[in-house]
């Protein structure tokens, strides 16, 4: 199977270094390419084995699937681009935050064109993903796409219609656990440990919450209840997130980025 990435940015190396380090996809011809930065392609290449070209036609020649991973910015030139090229036995996937599969088709035609919404997790093979296709899309070519994105974590099929709250809730989702971990890290250091010290016990501490949210397939909500004791120190902490808003800040932060990749969308069709 040969596999082009256009665009070399953080999503787009994440996802390829994922794939490399999964046993599915070992077999996988990955080829990448951007608009300019030959340096960034190089570092590419040497890093993770992969070939480069910006030779369109060559790269996208006998290519099964074209992962579209632009800035937002430079998706209308990245499709104009492709669009001599593109062969309709082709899949096109979209891992553009905002970019619907309508505005891709006015531009190709036909087109087999999914749309997906991963996160860096990809890196290490435990992304969220969230995956649409539309009507063109066959049904190998539906197999091939949940066996690329299942190879690098876990892939759900959803409506395109909530690939906006799938962006804002998970794709974003890693940076607001990592902001979280940065104010753990400095309360841990203002209280006497150091960052070498803080960061076993916040990283553990993590990985148990969430396998507990996995293997007891409990609500949050009664997991944290049964180790708040009254008068106890999770009480005292957990009040003072309360003082401070935070659920509210975090469902303002999910909501305010599931907005803004609809916006991203409008500003898409407003080129039309």
């Amino acid at each position: 199977m040969k596999l082009v990435f256009v665009g070399a940015g953080s999503m787009a190396e994440a996802m390829i270094k994922g794939m490399k380090g999964s046993p599915s996809l070992k077999e996988t011809d990955l080829w990448i390419t951007n608009r300019s930065d030959e340096s960034r392609l190089d570092l590419l290449c040497e890093n993770y084995g992969i070939k480069a070209s910006y030779d369109l036609q060559t790269l996208l020649a006998g290519a099964d699937i074209i992962v579209l991973a632009v800035k937002p910015k430079d998706a209308a030139e990245a499709i104009e681009a492709i669009r001599p090229f593109y062969q309709k036995e082709q899949l096109l996937i979209s891992v553009l935050a905002g970019l619907s599969i309508e505005y891709i088709s006015r531009q190709l035609g036909e087109a087999s064109i999914a749309r997906a919404m991963p996160n860096t997790s990809a890196t290490i093979q435990q992304s969220a993903t969230g995956l649409s296709f539309n009507e063109y899309v066959t049904d190998k070519q539906k197999i091939t796409a949940l066996s690329l994105f299942s190879a690098i974590g876990s892939v759900t099929l959803v409506e395109e219609a909530r690939l906006d709250l799938v962006t804002g809730l998970s794709g974003s989702g890693p940076a607001y656990i990592y902001y979280v971990v940065e104010a753990m890290e400095q309360a841990a250091v203002e209280l006497g440990l150091s960052p070498a010290e803080a960061k076993p016990f916040i990283i553990q501490t993590l990985k148990g919450a969430a396998q507990m949210l996995e293997s007891t397939n409990l609500p949050a909500e009664d997991l944290r209840k049964a180790i708040t004791s009254e008068g106890g120190t999770t009480e005292a902490g957990i009040a003072q997130l309360d003082l401070h808003q935070v659920k509210a800040a975090f469902k303002d932060c999910i909501k305010e980025a599931t907005l803004h990749s609809g916006r991203l969308r409008e500003r898409f069709e407003q080129t039309r």
